[in-house]
């Protein structure tokens, strides 16, 4: 794509801002083409940037006001009007900007991101897709903390989008797409997951039915759909359950002589481990049904994180997976009429 790509970048958002932030940026300059506006206190942004021979790629928006991670989502994007991720948000809306990303507020940046991107048209209710480490490479889990109360329609929605999303930036051919569940079995679950069973086992996507968590691991599929509710407690929980494991291990290698020296030659396999739980590696999780690229980073980036969430957004604004959406919701909404 001959157009520049320019991302807003929200630098006072998440625990390590603005400093994991803009090295982040930095990085991201050095190993891609991209352009930036870095949105926030300018004066702690110039304290990272100094001299760097590549500020010349990298703007920046002046704004005294953030959104922190303690704030209450509604009123803090009520009452903060010119935050960093809203700036950064109207500035994607605006076309100034081909993409944001904030690893700040996951609330209130969904709030930011229907209030000033809006939602595509046809889609009921955004959701967070988020990349998880399986045993076959990876896959997603949607939606992972937007909604906490759903419909079958809104699974549904959650499915299509899903399985657009892989198809065009993970390029996964006819992606596989489960329900997750309590069991296999088609009657088994709630209303909502028995409803949307049927409606999903009819909906023309490459649909393999219910799936435990235990089978997500495996990998039997590439999507996974839920609501939100559940979607962020398996989100939580496997978080704290591979950094519990990893504590473990530490632990048992630092009291034991033997250990450490088995540990020396088991370093590259301890390493490879890391890299694929770590959830820098993915960048961030995209919101699906907003209309324009909104990529969250985790509350915890790193600079490693948010060049990886920069490289993320750029392979989502190439493959114009918006538009794949727009086309088949567009579709889906024609046919009813």
């Amino acid at each position: 794509m001959s157009q520049k790509i320019k991302i807003a970048v929200d630098a006072m958002g998440g625990d390590f801002a603005p400093v994991e932030i803009v090295k982040g940026v930095i990085q991201a300059v050095r190993e891609t083409d991209a352009e930036f506006i870095l949105v926030g206190d300018e004066k702690r942004i110039m304290e990272e940037l100094k001299d760097n021979p590549l500020r010349s790629r990298i703007e920046i928006i002046h704004t005294s006001e953030f959104i922190s991670m303690q704030d209450s989502p509604t009123s803090a994007v009520k009452k903060k009007k010119d935050a960093s991720m809203a700036i950064a948000a109207r500035l994607t809306r605006e076309g100034k900007a081909s993409a944001m990303i904030s690893a700040g507020n996951t609330g209130a940046l969904m709030e930011v991101a229907l209030l000033y991107i809006g939602r595509i048209q046809g889609i009921k209710r955004p959701a967070i897709s988020t990349l998880w480490p399986v045993k076959t490479g990876r896959a997603m889990l949607i939606d992972s903390g937007a909604n906490a109360d759903c419909r079958p329609e809104h699974l549904l929605q959650f499915a299509q989008m899903g399985s657009i999303y892989c198809e065009k930036v993970l390029e996964i051919s006819k992606p596989r797409i489960g329900l997750l569940n309590i069991g296999e079995e088609p009657g088994k679950g709630n209303n909502l997951v028995v409803n949307t069973y049927e409606i999903l086992r009819q909906s023309g996507l490459n649909f393999c039915g219910n799936i435990e968590m235990s089978d997500f691991i495996e990998g039997s599929v590439d999507v996974a759909v839920c609501d939100g509710f559940v979607g962020n407690i398996s989100l939580k929980t496997g978080e704290t359950v591979a950094s519990f494991l990893t504590q473990i291990l530490k632990d048992a290698i630092r009291k034991k002589f033997v250990a450490k020296i088995g540990a020396l030659f088991l370093k590259s396999v301890f390493n490879e481990l890391k890299k694929k739980l770590d959830p820098s590696e993915y960048g961030g999780a995209p919101f699906l049904g907003v209309d324009g690229i909104c990529i969250k980073s985790h509350g915890k980036a790193n600079a490693y994180a948010i060049k990886n969430a920069v490289k993320l957004a750029m392979k989502a604004y190439e493959s114009q997976y918006i538009n794949k959406i727009k086309d088949h919701i567009g579709g889906v909404q024609k046919s009813k009429n």
